[in-house]
């Protein structure tokens, strides 16, 4: 014995700790198999029935006198736009299936990652940003509160928006007058504030 008390129990399971996923980050075999499974299933599932019916949408608006073409190329410039619209609609809806495919793998950083992401989401309100290596502390102590899901994770304090002010003068406070002003007109158009 070492002389340390260990009030751990037996058969309880330690928590791993959050992986750094960063841009130096090198997917495994399985990873980059399921990044080129979601890749290839966006495409042909998502963006190229979105993109295809986007520009048939499109040409019937233009067809129907709703849309204008233009008078020297035509519909081209409005169905191009229309493609590459649901083209990027198709990739972005797919999003959410594939990180569930990557939470699904069993040794994954990449999936740990988000799973683990998806626990932080389901904690306490707040902001949530991912602390860099590069920060820095001069007193060596933070003035946020460190989440208890990681080291790396720091929670913001919660702000209260301000209001927008639409007068030119910025620095004074809208709504508030120092006095009211009377202006008086006589018979004959005359004015003059008292």
């Amino acid at each position: 014995m070492n002389g340390r008390a260990d009030f751990r129990e037996p058969n309880a399971e330690v928590p791993r700790p959050i992986p750094h996923i960063g841009p130096d980050y090198i997917p495994t075999e399985e990873e980059r198999r399921v990044f080129a499974e979601c890749n290839d299933e966006s495409f042909w599932f998502r963006s190229v029935p979105l993109a295809a019916t986007s520009m048939l949408i499109t040409q019937g608006l233009i067809s129907k006198g709703i849309l204008s073409s233009h008078p020297k190329y035509g519909s081209i410039p409005k169905l191009i736009l229309a493609c590459i619209m649901g083209y990027f609609a198709g990739k972005l809806s797919y999003v959410k299936t594939c990180q569930e495919k990557f939470k699904k793998l069993e040794n994954s950083p990449l999936g740990e990652a988000l799973r683990s992401g998806q626990a932080r989401r389901s904690s306490p309100p707040g902001h949530y940003y991912q602390k860099s290596k590069y920060d820095s502390n001069v007193s060596g102590q933070s003035s946020f509160v460190t989440s208890p899901a990681a080291d790396n994770i720091e929670m913001l304090p919660h702000y209260e928006p301000i209001p927008f002010s639409s007068s030119m003068n910025e620095s004074a406070p809208t709504g508030i007058t120092d006095h009211i002003v009377q202006v008086k007109v006589n018979k004959y158009g005359d004015t003059w504030d008292e």
